[in-house]
């Protein structure tokens, strides 16, 4: 009868001897049990809620997000899928939100690093067949409607804390202790805990991790020519992915993927050299495309990385605990696909819950292994194609850069190509 108990921080973990334990008695109970107060843990509460589930979401500051100011945007930037906007609307959160602070994307355009004009890709809603590509909108906006929809829902209690301890031991709820001397007994545990994910590491599940020596640079800039509803992207001869993501008022929001060195190097920029240093990128390509940009917010940073957890349940003997978004993955930014992919996790859990047998508990081992056979096709596909296109175009061999340059003309002129590679960027 295996005891994983988690202590201070969740930081370690230790096996206690087979012996009976006395149950810890829980101040309070519900079916599921959220640790991480970020998109998609409010996401997954929301939906089990609304399949008629008590949910007891855990997070430190879980509802102070950042108020919206009228004319400026928040640098946390998503482009999201139609995936996402079918599973927002599901939660009836997509109507919800404000969609003056939502800019549709119909074109897109990704440029090689030779400047040559063939050397480019364009993918086109109009030549897919529907009417967007893509949304661009800002994290705090999705927050913040998801916080208003969680307050009015009576299945969801939010305590602003964090888990002190654990207690799993075979056939029985799992329980948790928090900060605040408070213990809650659940049926499953939802580890929506980030990248880091101090859940993931204490259950034992380990993770395959790749860092890409590479730091992104967001900002936001005003441009004085019309982004036209386009999202631009393109690899530098050095390495590096500087891409455009157009945002409502004119403004756009930069994605630049670069070395720590150079990155530390941008973020100490004054706001009056931005422009002239866009203005150089690839022959010029930005201005022309663009024109004049103008710093709009203060640059942040953040390192890259490729992590996949080896299993999206555990722990192993008695699974009681399921990884979602980033506790499970975290792929490189160049494809925008990271939050889809998370919500895609929310949208399969969701699926299984609901369609599962009337006589299976909602911890039975046969539906979280039916929720990890659902992900796995999805996330290893997608972290596959992403780290192979981030090798491609920062390797410095001069064969497969003409290769890879040429590649990009040639799905560019196969129309059935470029379809199949926008219904997998759509989540289809």
């Amino acid at each position: 009868m295996p005891l994983i108990r988690y202590h201070h921080g969740m930081s370690s973990q230790t096996q206690a001897s087979p012996k009976p334990t006395k149950p810890i008695e829980a101040n309070q109970s519900a079916d599921f049990c959220i640790v991480g107060g970020g998109i998609i843990g409010k996401a997954c509460a929301l939906g089990l809620a609304q399949l008629g589930y008590s949910v007891i979401q855990i997070a430190p500051d879980l509802e102070k997000n950042q108020a919206l100011m009228p004319n400026q945007f928040g640098q946390r930037i998503y482009a999201l899928a139609p995936s996402t906007k079918t599973l927002l609307s599901e939660l009836n959160v997509w109507d919800a939100l404000d969609h003056q602070r939502i800019q549709v994307v119909r074109d897109m355009h990704i440029f090689g690093d030779r400047g040559q004009a063939n050397d480019r890709l364009h993918f086109s809603a109009f030549e897919a067949g529907r009417p967007e590509l893509a949304w661009i909108t800002e994290a705090d906006l999705l927050e913040l409607t998801l916080d208003q929809a969680i307050r009015f829902h009576r299945q969801i209690r939010n305590i602003n804390t964090s888990v002190d301890d654990i207690h799993i031991e075979k056939d029985t709820k799992p329980t948790l202790t928090l900060d605040s001397g408070e213990q809650i007994s659940t049926h499953l545990i939802i580890a929506a805990d980030g990248a880091r994910s101090p859940l993931r590491s204490t259950i034992g599940i380990a993770v395959h991790e790749h860092g890409y020596d590479q730091t992104a640079v967001v900002a936001n800039f005003s441009c004085s020519y019309p982004h036209l509803q386009t999202a631009y992207q393109w690899f530098l001869p050095d390495g590096d992915i500087l891409a455009m993501l157009p945002l409502p008022k004119q403004q756009v929001s930069m994605v630049w993927s670069t070395s720590p060195k150079n990155a530390n190097h941008l973020m100490q920029l004054r706001s009056e050299t931005w422009p002239n240093l866009l203005q150089e990128q690839v022959g010029g390509s930005i201005h022309k495309t663009l024109g004049n940009l103008q710093l709009q917010s203060t640059p942040v940073s953040f390192p890259l990385k490729r992590i996949k957890a080896q299993s999206l349940i555990g722990p192993d003997y008695d699974p009681k605990v399921v990884l979602l978004g980033d506790a499970a993955h975290v792929i490189h930014p160049l494809a925008g696909q990271g939050l889809n992919l998370g919500l895609r996790d929310v949208a399969s859990l969701l699926q299984v819950i609901k369609n599962k047998e009337e006589f299976r508990a909602i911890d039975d081992r046969i539906l979280l292994r039916r929720y990890e056979r659902q992900r796995e096709g999805d996330t290893s596909s997608l972290l596959w194609i992403t780290d192979r296109l981030k090798k491609l175009f920062g390797t410095s061999n001069p064969l497969e850069k003409q290769i890879r340059n040429w590649g990009l003309g040639f799905v560019n002129r196969s129309h059935i190509i470029k379809r199949q590679l926008i219904e997998r960027a759509l989540g289809e």
